[in-house]
């Protein structure tokens, strides 16, 4: 099946999509080949909109209703794109997981969640079903509702030596981690970008929007007293399963934090919010003792962030991408959310409940025809187990080894 995977993150940035080929094996075995991505910037206009009305900030059912149309329609327009520059026009599903904009969570339970970007739209554009709304399952079962790419990760993790982990770095980082022995452990750690880009937007006054190539951050040097006051935060002693976002860390947050040290270099600042997102992530897999970390989001982007990250992990463990694996680390996600799109139409669970809590297993989303009358495949004998890259040109599974995994290079391409 030829799936498109829809997604903006906490960044709030941009939607991505990435288009895969999807197949699952008698034996359990989930093949994905790569299509590739592609990726359109919120209109300045949106994205203002949008940062207005996030928490805490007041907002109206207009305001969210505006937003949810106008997120849906830039949703639909990069869909009918992935389809004809991805799949030549055979999409056959969209997969979209919207736009985040409230995790409702209180004493370490999630009670609600909500992503906007109406589906309809991306029906109506494309032709295509959708699959939409895949938090608020997991939730309704009792679940954090997040990470849901832990099931994505654990399938991609599994059969690798050692206790592999695997870390996506957006607005805020998640991991997930395989144990050698014990159930799987998923929760999101804390900020990734989001305290580092509310910094840079408000020490430029709105000029840059993040830290381009972690320059600024590079240039500064960690100040103990603000990492300190920053690192009292009782989330990240909070046990796993966990979640968070940007209802805790808002810029509101960042300026408690630097209200006693006026007058730090902007630089500096940086450097410090740069080693708190590496030294919670660091903290949050020491207990865990994993020996390799793949890596994925927007901050493998950043070197500053990759660098500091590769001084906090124990020594002696690993840090690659998700390339590594096959996985375009820019795309994971996307590709995640694809993957997760097949499983809803196959009548297969999407989440991972050792990872988010929930009672059980749970068949994830909601369905939104397309122009088509609506048939559903066949649900397949058992789910899938293992997750294997497959060439794009040759068309077959190939597994990574270790060695050559541990051995590819890690040097972040350019942007925020």
């Amino acid at each position: 099946m030829r799936v498109v995977g829809l997604m903006s993150g906490t960044s709030y940035d941009a939607v991505d999509a990435a288009a895969a080929d999807l197949t699952l094996d008698e034996d359990g075995t989930l093949r994905l080949v790569p299509l590739g991505m592609v990726s359109a910037p919120y209109e300045d206009t949106l994205r203002a909109a949008l940062a207005a009305a996030l928490p805490p900030a007041p907002t109206t059912l207009g305001d969210v209703c505006r937003l949810d149309t106008r997120i849906g329609r830039a949703f639909a327009a990069l869909a009918v794109r992935a389809d004809r520059e991805l799949c030549s026009g055979r999409a056959e599903l969209m997969a979209s997981h919207g736009q985040t904009v409230f995790h409702w969570a209180e004493a370490g339970r999630v009670h609600g969640t909500l992503q906007i970007g109406s589906p309809a739209w991306i029906a109506e554009a494309t032709g295509r079903p959708v699959v939409s709304d895949f938090r608020p399952r997991d939730v309704a079962a009792g679940g954090q509702g997040a990470p849901l790419v832990s099931l994505v990760d654990l399938m991609l993790l599994r059969g690798r030596p050692g206790v592999p982990a695997a870390l996506n770095i957006g607005g805020i980082a998640n991991l997930t981690v395989l144990p050698a022995t014990g159930p799987p452990v998923a929760f999101d750690t804390g900020p990734g970008n989001a305290l580092l880009d509310a910094a840079v937007r408000e020490l430029t006054a709105g000029r840059l929007d993040h830290d381009a190539d972690g320059a600024l951050a590079a240039a500064g040097r960690v100040h103990p007293p603000l990492l300190r006051r920053l690192l009292d935060e009782p989330y990240y002693r909070l046990p796993a399963p966990k979640t968070t976002g940007k209802e805790l860390f808002h810029p509101g947050h960042l300026r408690a934090a630097l209200a006693p040290h006026p007058g730090l270099a902007p630089q500096d600042v940086l450097a410090t919010l740069t080693r708190l997102t590496a030294r919670t992530v660091a903290d949050a897999l020491r207990p865990l003792r994993a020996t390799e970390v793949v890596a994925s989001g927007g901050g493998t982007r950043n070197p500053a962030l990759m660098a500091a990250l590769r001084e906090e992990l124990p020594p002696g463990t690993a840090l690659l991408t998700s390339d590594a694996l096959g996985l375009p680390a820019a795309a994971k996600e996307a590709y995640a959310f694809a993957v997760l799109g097949f499983l809803t139409v196959h009548g297969l669970p999407g989440n991972a409940p050792d990872c988010t809590g929930a009672r059980g297993p749970r068949v994830l989303g909601s369905l939104t025809p397309g122009r088509r009358p609506l048939t559903l495949p066949a649900a397949p004998a058992r789910p899938p187990g293992v997750l294997l890259i497959g060439d794009r040109r040759a068309g077959g599974g190939r597994r990574i080894s270790a060695a050559a995994a541990s051995a590819a290079s890690c040097r972040p391409a350019a942007g925020g």
